[in-house]
């Protein structure tokens, strides 16, 4: 079994990730994303469109899952975290983890009303390398 710090240190080597939420039918609904800005502990936070579905969605029900994959030459390993998402917009949360490349995005800065925090806290997962998985709590 991997450890909490392998698989965290595998999630940042990661380009890509891939969050989950339901829509208002019950089915799921995926997309890619960039890499989340901070990790803590089993907290992960990604910025986003407030506009945004995914955004919509998550106020609506919190379940959610994220995904980080690479496949090598001869090698595939994925990570899959459950867990609930949380729609943040305070002026802490969203300063925190803003960077200046995002003002391309967000034309009216870290203040912009367009601009959020998702704050994903992960509860298990699940791990796949070599045709081999193992679940865990996180």
């Amino acid at each position: 079994m991997k450890s909490k710090r392998q698989i965290i240190d595998f999630i940042n080597k990661q380009h890509v990730a891939f969050i989950a939420s339901v829509d208002d039918g019950g089915f799921p609904n995926m997309k890619a994303m960039l890499m989340p800005r901070k990790i803590e502990d089993n907290t992960f936070y990604f910025t986003t469109n407030t506009s945004s579905i995914r955004v919509q969605q998550y106020r609506k029900n919190k379940k959610a899952s994220i995904y980080f994959f690479n496949k090598g030459c001869f090698h595939y390993q994925g990570v899959m975290l459950i867990g609930t998402m949380e729609v943040l917009e305070t002026a802490e949360i969203k300063q925190a983890v803003w960077r200046r490349g995002d003002k391309m995005f967000y034309k009216n800065g870290v203040t912009d009303p367009d601009y959020c925090v998702l704050k994903f806290t992960a509860t298990e997962g699940r791990h796949y390398l070599d045709l081999k998985t193992e679940n865990f709590d996180f």
